[in-house]
């Protein structure tokens, strides 16, 4: 039984209780069970009596007692102790909490995926870095986090759509065309220009792709410099976020929400709700009447159009194209920008809480022999996600990303990451793979199978070390769910490293294969079970965060 059948029961016990007349509650549309830390305390527990007694006005543990009652009679349950306040613990016997090894094998790769989010439509918006550049090890970051997050989302049944905003438009490409420009003509770059090597490969991969186009006029020169320099750059950026894993569905441009006449018409539509005025020649939307520090310019007065006008157009364009809630991932430099997103929302009429979602990730840093590594050579002053890449590759950066909240600051140890230790944490959990992977080879050498489903004891899997390994294998769903309803996908990470844990310890503590002349037993077979479902969760929870499970290392 998995942890969301048991909420399921608890439910129906409850449902029972009332129908009885001897509850009079509204029956809960969730009911919450979790491993107790204290395995004395049963296989799972469960507070709904607690949540239950006061508007059924009775004590908790007389709650607890009628359920309680119920669920004693559900097959496979050994017992359920009513403890404390009003706490239930359940206890399942062997055979019921083994039959999880079957469910998990037979599931194979959808085995976790859920429906906690069915049918949400989420636009997840992330990375996004100016194309002036490569992508920092900040974006690196966002790169992991952001498509991990996606994974996790569409395996509880939301709608997702990934998007890479192109700030395609503005004065910073400006000042990337005119680098480039200079670069070509053997000058420094302008100031507040661009510098490093990539700077002069792409200077010299246009003159060598566009003759003639030093003779042309300044102006046009400089025009084609940013075409040019553009496309090139959002094509490396495409490559880099290629080789790391990292698909979008849209690249959305900036500069088609100028050339379609779409910010015009968000200004048109934000006036008509009420939150457009004008002062000072200046056009202006009132977002301090939804918790902004400041009123926000759209337009200036000498008819310039500002970035934020930009924002608010891109916020009702994915609205437009069917987004019911637009997740934000943006940089440590940027938490100022989380009101005025949400204001934004607000004043077009959307609900601020629920319609969007801002979410800022912290910085990182880089060690190399204890040192603090700050700079690329190929990019100048940052370090680039092909730095990135060629020092600790694509599993370990993905991994170690993705294994942290965005809300703290992370160190990435190159010399830890590179290494085939324990304080590696993805090689600490693709090691436990590749040892189950290497169970079953040893067991096809020896002629050794699992067997078919129906041959499969689930009762033999009684040990303290079985049952801890089957509870963690449990909780796989709701730790999916958890981090979807989050947007976290690093409690997939941190639950793959505990259940790698427990898998070390049944492995140390419980002998799986036959040695010398002993023979093939039932339980031999019920452990190639429990060791392929475990497996498989491995298998599943490495492919939620774009990193391969290896059948050898």
């Amino acid at each position: 039984m998995t942890p969301a059948e048991l909420s399921q029961a608890v439910q129906v016990a409850v449902r029972a209780a009332v129908e009885a007349g001897e509850l009079s509650v509204a029956v809960p549309e969730q009911v919450t069970v979790e491993r107790p830390k204290n395995r004395d305390h049963g296989d799972y527990a469960t507070n709904v009596a607690l949540v239950l007694a006061k508007p059924a006005g009775m004590p908790p543990r007389a709650v607890a007692e009628l359920v309680a009652a119920r669920l004693r009679e559900l097959p496979g349950v050994a017992k359920v102790d009513i403890a404390g306040p009003g706490f239930m613990n359940i206890t399942f016997d062997a055979a019921t909490q083994g039959e999880l090894a079957r469910t998990i094998v037979e599931a194979g790769a959808a085995y976790g995926r859920n429906e906690a989010l069915k049918g949400l439509r989420i636009n997840l918006e992330f990375v996004s870095a100016n194309p002036t550049g490569p992508i920092h090890i900040g974006g690196v970051r966002w790169a992991a986090v952001g498509d991990s997050l996606a994974r996790v989302l569409k395996a509880t049944g939301a709608e997702v759509t990934t998007e890479y905003y192109l700030n395609d438009a503005g004065v910073q490409i400006g000042k990337f065309a005119a680098s480039l420009q200079a670069a070509a003509h053997g000058r420094p770059a302008p100031e507040d220009g661009y510098v490093g090597e990539y700077i002069v490969d792409i200077a010299k991969a246009i003159t060598d792709g566009v003759p003639g186009i030093l003779d042309l006029a300044a102006d046009e020169q400089l025009e084609a410099f940013r075409r040019e320099g553009l496309a090139l750059m959002v094509a490396e950026i495409k490559r880099s976020m290629d080789e790391f894993g990292t698909h979008f569905d849209t690249w959305f441009s900036e500069k088609s929400l100028h050339d379609s006449g779409a910010v015009e018409k968000a200004m048109e539509r934000l006036r008509e709700q009420g939150h457009v005025f004008d002062q000072d020649g200046a056009i202006w939307l009132r977002t301090t009447d939804f918790g902004d520090d400041k009123d926000r310019v759209l337009i200036k007065a000498d008819g310039e159009t500002t970035y934020f006008a930009a924002d608010a157009a891109y916020y009702l364009s994915k609205r437009d194209r069917g987004s019911e809630v637009s997740v934000y991932m943006l940089g440590a430099d940027h938490h100022g920008y989380v009101n005025r997103l949400k204001a934004i929302a607000a004043c077009a009429g959307d609900d601020m809480n629920r319609n969007i979602e801002v979410k800022i990730g912290q910085f990182v840093k880089m060690l190399r022999d204890g040192e603090e590594v700050r700079m690329s050579k190929r990019a100048g002053n940052i370090i680039t996600i092909d730095d990135v890449v060629d020092w600790i590759g694509v599993d370990a950066a993905r991994y170690t990303l993705a294994r942290s909240s965005t809300d703290s600051t992370i160190t990435l140890d190159i010399n830890v990451l590179t290494s085939q230790t324990n304080e590696n944490p993805v090689f600490y959990v693709q090691y436990a793979h590749t040892r189950m992977c290497g169970v079953t080879r040893k067991a096809e050498t020896m002629g050794i199978t699992k067997g078919e489903s129906e041959d499969f004891k689930p009762e033999l899997l009684s040990t303290e070390w079985e049952s801890a390994l089957l509870g963690a294998l449990g909780e796989f769903p709701r730790i999916i769910a958890k981090a979807g309803e989050t947007r976290e996908p690093h409690h997939v990470a941190r639950y793959l490293e505990d259940l790698a844990r427990e898998y070390h310890r049944f492995y140390d503590n419980c002998q799986i294969l036959p040695k010398g002349d002993e023979e093939v037993t039932d339980l031999t077979r019920a452990r190639l079970w429990l060791a392929d479902a475990t497996r498989t969760v491995i298998a599943n929870g490495l492919a939620l965060l774009g990193v391969s499970a290896p059948e050898r290392m």
